[in-house]
């Protein structure tokens, strides 16, 4: 579970606008959050399976969120990466 403080830190760093909490780099952001949070839960709990249920999901939102930011805006995928710290 995301605490409001590091959800709302994560929109302002990441948000286009001043009331923007839905575009993709913000809710990718979020998502990349709640992976790293849960992923540390799966190292210590490893047969918890509806977890990794989850996780998977995640993953597959955050990948097809990726997918569309990299079709419609090449600049706004590579900063958002970059910002990230991920492997693409």
């Amino acid at each position: 579970m995301l605490k409001p403080k590091k959800k709302n830190k994560l929109i302002e760093k990441h948000r286009l606008h001043s009331k923007d909490t839905g575009s993709p780099e913000v809710q990718i952001s979020i998502l990349t959050e709640r992976i790293n949070q849960l992923t540390n839960h799966l190292k210590i709990h490893k047969k918890d399976n509806h977890s990794r249920r989850g996780l998977l999901q995640m993953v597959a939102k955050r990948r097809k969120f990726f997918d569309y930011l990299k079709r419609k805006d090449k600049n706004r995928y590579n900063k958002i990466v970059r910002d990230l710290k991920l492997k693409k």
